[in-house]
């Protein structure tokens, strides 16, 4: 094995099944690599917390291994891994001061001489000047950091985050999302964060898995998660996503032309993940933000090659950066459009007739044998 990957986390075919039959994670493979930032994306009860739990030693596996790098843990105890966690509860001592909280783990390990350590660790998480508060003097936001200053100073190879962020107000969180990304970018090793929110693990991670029913849906970038899902479920989950039902009609190079209420539609091959025999069933999606407004009147004035479907303004809801528009089509009973309020039309109001139009480019395809509704909202209440 090369030193490069000999931090790296391996679980091979680890699954999880209680005893009465429910099963938690379905047998997979997943490799994160060292010094990454890893997250596990999913709704509650998808799997992605009995993963992380697994990977600590908090729950025994049924099937599968658990390696980081060379060494083989499946079996070992919580504290003979190098691994720390860090929960939502930041399960700081009350008694103890910020500096004894940091120092624990050293002084627990029979370590003498922390102070140099601990000062460090509360200079990373820019809190030196708060040493002597007792937690309940620190901020939510400051006591997090505390946790995570304390799971560090033990140097594990990866530190596990179990929706650390879950207990503080959108500020705050918005503030320790990018705390969290400068501290691991400073200290270099494997972050491996689960969360249930799409923003979060999109504004930290380099890789997300996206995690449905005990098993990763798919795994990426967060751009190319959010540009190119695979299933309903990752287009629905990260973001909005408008899906039109259409069927092909014919090749043209390398594009596919689609029929759809009774317009034509064009998808880029390399874009589509469905099968594209003649008159097959497709889902064309496109996200609200990729599409363009156009008042009918101007309907002449919308350039040459670009998709475009008639509809009517149901909705506007103005957000402050952008316009939020639901459309009635021909396609789609809702379809949204996101507009940024740049130069606002004020004939684009309930009522008002329109042209939606977006390059081909931006269109993506997906198996219409699946549920176009999995991963929205409406399905996971």
């Amino acid at each position: 094995m090369t030193t490069d990957s000999s931090g790296d986390v391996r679980l091979t075919g680890i699954g999880k099944t209680y005893d009465n039959g429910f099963t938690a994670v379905q047998p997979m493979d997943l490799t994160v690599p060292q010094g990454s930032f890893f997250a596990l994306l999913g709704a509650s009860g998808c799997g992605k917390t009995t993963t992380l739990r697994m990977i600590a030693g908090l729950e025994e596996p049924t099937s599968g291994t658990v390696h980081l790098g060379d060494q083989d843990v499946t079996h070992l105890p919580p504290y003979k891994r190098p691994v720390n966690t860090v929960f939502q509860s930041y399960a700081l001592f009350p008694h103890l001061d910020i500096f004894e909280n940091v120092a624990f783990g050293l002084r627990r390990r029979g370590i003498k001489s922390v102070k140099k350590q601990v000062e460090e660790m509360l200079e990373l998480v820019q809190l030196g000047e708060q040493a002597r508060k007792k937690p309940h003097q620190l901020s939510g936001g400051q006591q997090q950091r505390v946790a995570v200053a304390r799971a560090l100073i033990n140097h594990p190879k990866v530190l596990l985050l179990d929706e650390p962020l879950g207990a503080l107000d959108l500020k705050l969180r918005r503030q320790m999302q990018l705390e969290l990304k400068r501290i691991q970018t400073e200290v270099g090793i494997t972050f491996i964060h689960v969360t249930h929110d799409q923003e979060e693990a999109m504004t930290m991670a380099d890789t997300v898995a996206v995690m449905n029913a005990g098993r990763v849906e798919q795994l990426g970038s967060p751009a190319d998660l959010y540009e190119n899902p695979n299933t309903t479920f990752v287009a629905n989950f990260l973001g909005t996503s408008n899906l039109i039902e259409a069927e092909v009609d014919t090749k043209n190079g390398d594009d596919i032309v689609l029929r759809a209420g009774g317009g034509k539609l064009v998808l880029p091959g390399a874009r589509c993940s469905a099968p594209t025999t003649n008159g097959g069933k497709v889902l064309v999606g496109i996200r609200p933000e990729k599409i363009s407004l156009t008042h009918a009147d101007d309907a002449g004035s919308v350039p040459e090659g670009r998709n475009r479907i008639t509809g009517k303004v149901v909705d506007a809801s103005f957000i402050g950066v952008s316009t939020q528009y639901v459309i009635d089509s021909p396609v789609c009973e809702e379809f949204a459009v996101y507009v940024q309020n740049v130069e606002r039309d004020g004939r684009l109001v309930p009522g008002a007739d329109v042209v939606l139009h977006w390059s081909p480019a931006h269109t993506f395809g997906l198996d219409a044998a699946q549920d176009i509704d999995a991963g929205t909202e409406e399905e996971a209440a």
